[in-house]
């Protein structure tokens, strides 16, 4: 079989919600003539133009854009699907001799990409949640210690604090009796080494939590209320990736009457924060070796 065909240069740029990244994108794509790819699990759906903070048709019209509102909210999108979708559109771009420039916040796609993702089953929730809530009740030293038993190497090499990712080994290994770590060991990365540079957009984090709120308040201008009544018009599963976009639970709370919008807005804008605040926990420990950005003047030219 013949390799894989990647475009001339592909660049990565990650981010938390709300950090500039598609304003970022189209500045880099105007100097470079890169299409710009969706690397974001809710910019798939179409249903989720205004609660996703997509681009704009304007700004999709301004320079190419692959992967982004190509999705129903009744259809649920994994990261495999995702990873089956931009191979083609990396080789067309590859045909075409043009760069791509793949962009978003779901740091699950970033790895497919980088590192490879295993087909690890599905752990159910109540396994999960009793991972947390033994990391809650022992501390962080007393639960490593526990996973070192199931995943010695996942526990030496999680950083400290990063309580996802340590609560996580140890749901997979008591749920499938294999470690984490064995289930990676022999994944295999979308983008071959050397082929791509990447790029995290990390602000400050008291003005990343400002433009988090700011933000919330313009989804409302932009008709985040219209948007969730036609999805719960539809009836949908609750358990859709969709449902599950920050702000469907809590403006579906509003829309019933059991909220004020005030509240609904109040309540978004904190789910709005920690979930920014996941996002930086995650690139920080999951890129280091990437650029990192402030906001602070231009972002350089990248290119492998």
């Amino acid at each position: 079989m013949s390799p894989p065909a990647f475009p001339p240069s592909i660049t990565l740029l990650a981010g938390p919600t709300a950090s500039g990244k598609s304003r970022r994108a189209l500045e880099m794509a105007a100097r470079t003539g890169a299409v710009i790819i969706n690397a974001d699990s809710q910019q798939l759906y179409a249903d989720l133009r205004v609660l996703s903070a997509r681009p704009s048709a304007g700004d999709e019209a301004r320079t190419g854009h692959r992967l982004y509102g190509v999705a129903d909210a009744a259809d649920g999108w994994s990261v495999g699907r995702w990873s089956r979708a931009v191979l083609p559109v990396l080789a067309e771009l590859a045909a075409e001799g043009r760069p791509a420039l793949l962009v978003g916040g779901t740091g699950l796609y970033f790895t497919a990409l980088t590192t490879g993702l295993a087909d690890i089953p599905e752990v159910p929730v109540e396994v999960r949640d009793a991972a947390g809530t033994a990391f809650d009740a022992d501390g962080e030293a007393a639960f490593r210690r526990r996973l070192a038993q199931l995943d010695p190497a996942a526990e030496a090499r999680i950083e400290a604090g990063d309580r996802q990712r340590l609560t996580r080994a140890w749901a997979v290994a008591r749920h499938t009796g294999r470690a984490l770590s064995d289930w990676t060991a022999g994944t295999t990365p979308l983008l071959t080494p050397g082929s791509w540079t990447g790029l995290v957009i990390e602000p400050e984090r008291e003005a990343l939590y400002a433009r988090c709120d700011a933000r919330v308040g313009a989804m409302v201008e932009q008709g985040a209320l219209e948007e969730v009544r036609a999805l719960v018009a539809r009836g949908l599963d609750p358990a859709l990736p969709a449902m599950k976009a920050v702000g469907v639970r809590e403006f579906t709370a509003h829309l019933a009457g059991e909220t004020t919008l005030e509240q609904a807005v109040e309540t978004t804008r904190q789910a709005t924060r920690n979930y920014a605040k996941r996002q930086l926990t995650w690139f920080r420990n999951q890129t280091s070796g990437w650029h990192r950005h402030r906001e602070s003047g231009d972002i350089p030219l990248l290119a492998p």
